[in-house]
């Protein structure tokens, strides 16, 4: 019944893993697996997943997100399909599903600047905001205007203001049954040129100082106020350590990465062995950035 129905619906699968769809390559099979067409047809999905008491999960490029291992009887949501933007002088329409360097990149050739920090992040935009996702001092809430949300069956936009932005958070971090559909940016006419230059130098600097040639979820912890969480792994001695397939990488260890066969489980663990070891060393309670999910 429920293959029948997504299948009408959207692109759908039965044979997905997390391991496919997360960046850190690590997870469990997939019951069901979905990209709908249009947000009509992601509003019928969602009605009926409800209705029949199915769980679900909505991802966008999985960069962020950390699996368990053993399988989810549920549905996973994926807007692949919302990847319309339109740019009209400095102000700008993207939907939720466009990867960010990709946008990034045409934001650049429009001659539009305000959007650098996201070149190397590589999430979604809807991902990216419900991260709050950032770089370089800078975060999506500078730039969002608005946003166009799927809230309990009704489209509605909601305002920068209303979403509660801080520091790698946002209010749809609450509401994960909401679902951002597309968002209004408020951009700067600037020098395609030198927002282009800004965009390599900085994709450069990341080649040279992170771990972008093995699977990882990005940044494990947020940095607390007034320091940086490598500085406090370091501290304790744990750049390159391992646990089961996971390890602190001995090229940033605020990232943890996948040697290979690594699993959610062993990342969790790593995670928490951490932030024991640095709350008891410099009395500070390191944040987890990752999601975590089906753990």
């Amino acid at each position: 019944m429920i293959k029948d129905f997504l299948s009408k619906h959207g692109d759908y699968r039965s044979d997905r893993s997390f391991r496919e769809l997360t960046t850190i390559k690590m997870g469990g099979e997939i019951a069901h697996y979905v990209e709908p067409y249009n947000i009509d047809d992601l509003r019928q999905i969602v009605a009926f997943l409800k209705a029949n008491h199915v769980p679900f999960k909505t991802i966008g490029n999985g960069s962020n997100l950390i699996c368990g291992s053993s399988r989810f009887e549920g549905v996973v949501i994926s807007l692949r399909h919302f990847d319309n933007y339109e740019i009209n002088n400095s102000t700008v329409y993207v939907e939720a599903g466009v990867l960010a360097p990709y946008f990034v990149q045409q934001a650049v050739k429009a001659g539009l600047k305000g959007l650098e920090f996201a070149g190397g992040i590589p999430g979604t935009i809807g991902g990216l905001i419900y991260m709050n996702a950032g770089a370089y001092k800078k975060e999506m809430a500078d730039i969002v205007r608005e946003v166009l949300v799927l809230k309990d069956d009704e489209i509605v936009r909601m305002q920068k203001d209303e979403l509660k932005f801080r520091y790698r958070y946002s209010l749809f971090q609450e509401h994960p049954r909401w679902f951002i559909l597309a968002a209004y940016l408020d951009l700067e006419p600037g020098n395609a040129e030198e927002s282009r230059t800004i965009v390599e130098d900085r994709a450069k600097r990341r080649r040279e100082s992170q771990p972008i040639d093995m699977p990882s979820a990005g940044s494990c912890f947020r940095n607390p106020e007034g320091d940086f969480a490598w500085k406090l792994i370091d501290g304790i001695g744990y750049r390159g350590h391992r646990l089961g397939g996971v390890e602190v990488s001995t090229k940033h260890s605020n990232f943890l990465v996948n040697t290979g066969e690594g699993k959610g489980e062993d990342y969790l663990a790593l995670a928490l062995d951490i932030q024991e070891k640095v709350k008891e060393k410099y009395d500070i309670k390191l944040i987890m950035e990752a999601e975590k999910f089906n753990c």
